[in-house]
């Protein structure tokens, strides 16, 4: 598995990430997907609790380029990028096509409905068990009961990292043979409140410059904070890179 940041990273595909979790379903087992990005791997550095939260997760996949470049550099490649923006689309695909149903927890009120309204209509068939947009401070019980009668078989929490991660951690037990995917912002994403950037910004690293945009007073400190991270990230990966080359 490739090591990035102090984290093992599953060398997988956004195709190969549906075909586990749909793998997972058929055979009623559960898990979890934690995206990291950048962002996340300097939080984990830091944090002994997110790097468990991390560790906990069945799958981890690399959402941010610099992370896939730094993979590249150490000589142990990633395949591709693949973020939960993305996965909100092409698992909610996969669960229309093969009857399972999804729950959208995050974002602001009225966000999932919206974001349930629009995959819906992308992907006709998909059964939407239910939405959820947190008010602060909600109580973890009172959302486990609620996905007890719900039954999802896929729960999309975008609530941002730890705290989704530490959600999922606390729920998962319950649901057994549902996955639950960390996504960050892909709820308002898919309810296209938030648009993403072109794909061309995506594949070469600049989504974080289409983001600052979007959202400047939100990201502005992050980036601040996550730009020195990477750039330290890339010269040690190049540096064991050559080593491991020797």
């Amino acid at each position: 598995m490739p090591l990035v940041a102090g984290i093992e990273f599953d060398a997988l595909t956004e195709e190969q990430v549906v075909a586990q979790v749909t793998a997972g379903l058929r055979a009623g087992q559960g898990g979890w997907v934690v995206t990291p990005n950048v962002d996340i791997c300097r939080r984990v550095s830091r944090d002994a609790e997110a790097r468990d939260l991390v560790r906990r997760a069945s799958i981890v996949v690399a959402d941010g380029m610099p992370l896939v470049w730094a993979a590249r550099l150490r000589g142990d490649p990633l395949p591709e990028r693949v973020t939960g923006a993305s996965l909100i689309f092409s698992l909610s695909a996969a669960a229309a096509a093969g009857g399972w149903s999804v729950y959208l927890r995050g974002g602001d009120p009225g966000m999932p409905e919206r974001a349930a309204a629009e995959l819906a209509r992308r992907y006709p068939g998909l059964r939407v068990a239910g939405t959820d947009a947190p008010p602060p401070g909600f109580g973890l019980d009172e959302v486990r009961e609620r996905l007890a009668v719900a039954k999802p078989d896929v729960v999309f929490a975008g609530l941002g990292f730890p705290k989704q991660e530490r959600v999922i951690a606390a729920l998962a037990p319950a649901l057994p043979g549902a996955w639950f995917v960390g996504c960050g912002a892909a709820i308002a994403f898919a309810a296209g409140a938030l648009p993403r950037a072109p794909r061309w910004m995506q594949d070469s690293g600049l989504e974080w410059a289409w983001r600052l945009l979007s959202e400047p007073r939100r990201l502005a400190g992050r980036y601040a904070a996550d730009l020195p991270f990477a750039v330290r990230l890339l010269v040690s990966a190049r540096t064991a890179g050559r080593r491991a080359s020797r």
